[in-house]
């Protein structure tokens, strides 16, 4: 495993990491083993990095996460969460926002109690472009300013943000001073321009978070969730894409792994899953390299929405 520092952080990260979304059911069911067994072969594999949510699973992802890392030594790992958005039925979609400084800082007190630390390396203001946007004012403020008072209080090392509207990323990088972006399904074969925000990050010396390489699910075999916002026919385009890679004797998972992780400038590419097979095949994926006339060839198949903000 490889590992870089993260921006202007003191974090050495793993290049992959790992996203904790799939321990809340986000993708399919989830056994509490399982997924503590998962997170416990990433660490073995020298993954370092460990990013959740509240809102995943109504706080499910939080205590497996909290469970998988009990009694690990706390040297070995990174963890990040995020405040802002909850989910209380356990329903993905079904979301609350609060971004004002008091909802901040008691789901800072309950995902610390979840998790069984007393400390996180970074916290994230999370999905307040949802909704068109409404909660931006909010998040950009009364909660930007609640996490710049954590910090000052030593309670989190680094404010980060993890939404996905291009413009909004603009926006958030010039009217704050945040360590840290965590942008998913930028860089990914669909998508690549989470390059536009390059310069201004190494200007600022922000770190960048690359995640979702698989796009959510629309680049694997098995196709995107239900609640994913892409239509009958676009999502026709990546099955004909995944069947290219099935003729080729490869996959449509591997390539896109590769892609996201290999020949790229960000210091880590976060991927989530609930299954230890998975975290292995991801980390064999990565030490092969990415065959990139089949990248060309899936880019062609895929040019109708190369670059299309979806409306989640």
């Amino acid at each position: 495993m490889k590992y870089n520092t993260l921006g202007r952080t003191d974090l050495n990260v793993s290049q992959l990491s790992f996203g904790a979304s799939s321990l809340g059911g986000v993708f399919h069911e989830v056994e509490k083993t399982d997924a503590l067994r998962t997170v416990h072969v990433a660490l073995d594999f020298g993954i370092n990095y460990f990013d959740v949510s509240p809102a995943y699973g109504s706080t499910q992802a939080e205590e497996f996460l909290g469970a998988a890392l009990k009694g690990i030594d706390r040297s070995r790992y990174y963890l990040s969460t995020k405040v802002g958005k909850y989910t209380k039925s356990g329903a993905y979609g079904c979301d609350t926002f609060d971004f004002s400084r008091d909802r901040i800082l008691r789901s800072i007190d309950e995902s610390m109690s979840r998790l069984g630390v007393d400390y996180l390396d970074i916290v994230h203001l999370h999905d307040f472009d949802y909704e068109r946007q409404r909660y931006a004012d909010q998040a950009l403020t009364e909660g930007y300013e609640t996490l710049v008072e954590l910090k000052r209080r030593g309670r989190i090392g680094a404010i980060g943000a993890g939404i996905y509207a291009m413009d909004l990323w603009k926006r958030t990088l010039l009217e704050t001073d945040v360590d840290v972006l965590l942008v998913h399904n930028h860089y990914c074969l669909n998508d690549i321009r989470l390059l536009e925000l390059l310069p201004l990050c190494d200007q600022l010396q922000v770190g960048i978070v690359n995640a979702s390489p698989f796009g959510s699910g629309l680049l694997t075999d098995r196709g995107a969730p239900d609640w994913h916002p892409a239509t009958v026919e676009q999502r026709a385009l990546f099955a004909r894409a995944a069947q290219l890679c099935a003729d080729a004797g490869s996959s449509i998972s591997k390539v896109a792994l590769q892609f996201s992780t290999q020949n790229h400038p960000f210091p880590t590419t976060l991927f989530s899953t609930a299954r230890t097979s998975s975290v292995e095949r991801n980390l064999s994926w990565y030490e092969e390299p990415c065959d990139y006339r089949l990248v060309a060839a899936i880019q062609k198949i895929l040019e109708p929405v190369m670059n299309l903000q979806w409306d989640y």
